[in-house]
């Protein structure tokens, strides 16, 4: 049986007396895919915030492999680069090229050495289709490109869980797919992952469980399949018909 690399228990998130995330547990087992599904502001994105320590809790449980994350200044620090976070904005520097992008976080805050690092993130953006890309500067980059090169600086960090946040929200049409296909690539690793997204031909390919929230909870989750085919709760029921069959067959 796979070890469990994250446990929520009992999350509660509130802005002033607005609570966004009520009572939420989740466990997420080592290799696993899981796609969060929801309506906008049911709380998917505050969720990956809270795992990745970017919002104060008020209270609950976060563990990573088994260690407390809240609470300890010292465990959240390191267990923060236990966890690789895309975004759908890239947040790029503009003033570093790719590589210096890349390699800023391994070299300046894990202490590793310039020419290993270097070489490795030459082969992952190799993996990606970036290799003609290192000396660009996000400005000279597609929509597409900048997230690829977005979840390359997340993956050199060698993260324990990759969190994904609509990363194809901001992007055309045409730059989807490409972005989509490296994750897909990733998963096909069992790399483990937690993605919002509202791509749902793209969920039901690449997760192993889908959690489905509603005001500020799980409300159903389990395997894609099963939640496409044959949701149990009548809200999901109600979600799934707003997407054509075609979009999610």
């Amino acid at each position: 049986m796979a070890d469990t690399v994250l446990e929520i228990k009992n999350l509660v998130k509130k802005f002033n007396e607005h609570i966004i995330i009520n009572g939420l547990n989740l466990k997420v087992q080592e290799g696993e895919v899981i796609v969060i599904l929801g309506p906008s502001g049911c709380g998917k994105s505050t969720l990956l915030r809270c795992i990745n320590g970017l919002e104060e809790i008020q209270s609950g449980s976060i563990k990573v492999q088994g260690r407390e994350t809240v609470g300890n200044k010292k465990n959240a620090v390191l267990l923060r680069q236990k966890i690789g976070m895309v975004f759908q904005s890239y947040d790029l520097f503009p003033h570093l090229s790719v590589l210096g992008n890349i390699m800023l976080s391994p070299v300046k805050v894990q202490k590793r050495k310039k020419d290993e690092v270097k070489k490795e993130a030459l082969e992952l953006l190799e993996k990606v289709g970036l290799s003609d890309k290192a000396d660009s500067y996000p400005r000279q980059l597609s929509g597409g490109q900048k997230q690829r090169v977005a979840i390359v600086r997340a993956l050199i960090l060698h993260p324990e869980i990759l969190l994904f946040d609509e990363v194809t929200a901001a992007l055309d049409p045409e730059m989807v797919r490409e972005v989509l296909d490296v994750i897909l690539g990733l998963a096909k690793q069992r790399r483990t992952m937690l993605i919002v997204t509202h791509e749902m031909q793209f969920a039901k390919a690449v997760a192993d469980r889908i959690v489905f929230m509603d005001e500020s909870k799980i409300i159903e989750e389990g395997g894609a399949k099963e939640f496409f085919e044959h949701p149990r709760t009548e809200r999901a029921k109600k979600f799934l018909n707003v997407f054509t069959f075609e979009d999610i067959r």
